[in-house]
């Protein structure tokens, strides 16, 4: 499999690692914060109203991602990956742990 290195580029359209690793870790504190006030015995239940109406009343982190409609790809991943107990708590550790890392990187601070 071969890596590519520099800027990707669609439809004319140039963003760098650096612009495109910030919008993924910001697009998966939005998720995170989407769910975070449902988390635990005191969570909040969340009004979801789809397109034709429908009105879900849930806490459920799991109900919750799976019926946002979400176009970034890097949010797209966590709300598809959502499933079962625990996923709210899945989500905001990920989303932590990714804002930890880009802290990391900008530091210049090496992988291994």
């Amino acid at each position: 499999m071969e890596t590519i290195v520099g800027p990707l580029s669609i439809f004319g359209d140039c963003k760098t690692g650096e612009a495109i690793r910030s919008q993924n870790v910001m697009a998966a504190a939005l998720i995170a914060n989407t769910v975070k006030s449902s988390l635990g015995p005191v969570g909040l239940d969340k009004m979801l109203v789809d397109d034709i109406g429908d009105v879900t009343i849930t806490n459920d982190g799991a109900t919750i991602l799976k019926l946002l409609e979400v176009e970034h790809p890097a949010a797209n991943v966590l709300c598809e990956l959502a499933d079962l107990d625990g996923t709210t708590s899945v989500v905001i550790i990920a989303a932590e742990l990714l804002k930890n890392a880009d802290e990391l990187v900008k530091q210049k601070i090496h992988t291994t």
